[in-house]
């Protein structure tokens, strides 16, 4: 039964495969991961697998989670994540998830946090065309009409307008694995991934 883990983005490069094609690829490095608990329809509701990551001196955390890490050891996380599971009794309290639970060429989910790129216009936001730029034209880079004046009299939920790009959590599924170095905890992906430097990420089986 294979669950997922959580890496930190180390950054880009680009590799040459056997035909000798470039192949731009990520680079994730993961910590410590640990099985902190498991969660069963019968008790919770749904079926489900705790894992603990980013390791922390326990005296830097507080009692609660010091309480909730105390059945599966005496090591500190500061951060936890849950995985679906179908079989939650194949799992077992304090289990090492490592880098053993993926093989090179497997497709994966991967989730994280877009990097945040401030409040933008229409035009960068939304990849909307511009207006013309010659005859007298002065509406160049408005957003224009956003909606009749009598009715609806209002602006409708979800108008596509100026506002935060990026900073939102995204997923890509169908990431290929391109190599695994479990002495180092090094995965390495095809393509780009969320996120910029140090960030975050939540790696799982990919589900067909």
């Amino acid at each position: 039964m294979q669950v997922g883990l959580f890496a930190k983005k180390v950054g880009m490069t680009q590799i040459f495969d056997e035909s000798g094609t470039i192949l731009p690829v990520t680079i994730l490095k993961t910590g410590l991961c640990k099985v902190s608990q498991i969660k069963t329809t019968t008790k919770d509701g749904y079926n489900a697998v705790q894992v603990a990551y980013n390791q922390k001196k326990l005296d830097t955390l507080n009692k609660p989670t010091i309480g909730h890490l105390s059945k599966i050891g005496d090591q500190g996380f500061k951060s936890f994540g849950e995985f679906r599971v179908t079989s939650p009794e194949n799992f077992k309290l304090g289990q090492v998830v490592n880098l053993n639970t993926f093989t090179v060429g497997q497709k994966v989910r991967v989730t994280g946090k877009s990097i945040g790129k401030g409040f933008a216009g229409n035009q960068k936001r939304h990849n909307f065309s511009r207006g013309p730029m010659t005859h007298g034209s002065k509406n160049h880079r408005l957003p224009g009409s956003i909606g009749a004046g009598s009715t609806p009299g209002r602006v409708y939920p979800g108008k596509k307008m100026a506002g935060q790009l990026g900073a939102k959590t995204v997923t890509l599924k169908n990431t290929e694995v391109i190599y695994i170095n479990s002495e180092e905890n090094i995965l390495v992906f095809k393509g780009s991934l969320p996120g910029k430097k140090n960030t975050v990420l939540k790696i799982q089986p990919q589900k067909y």
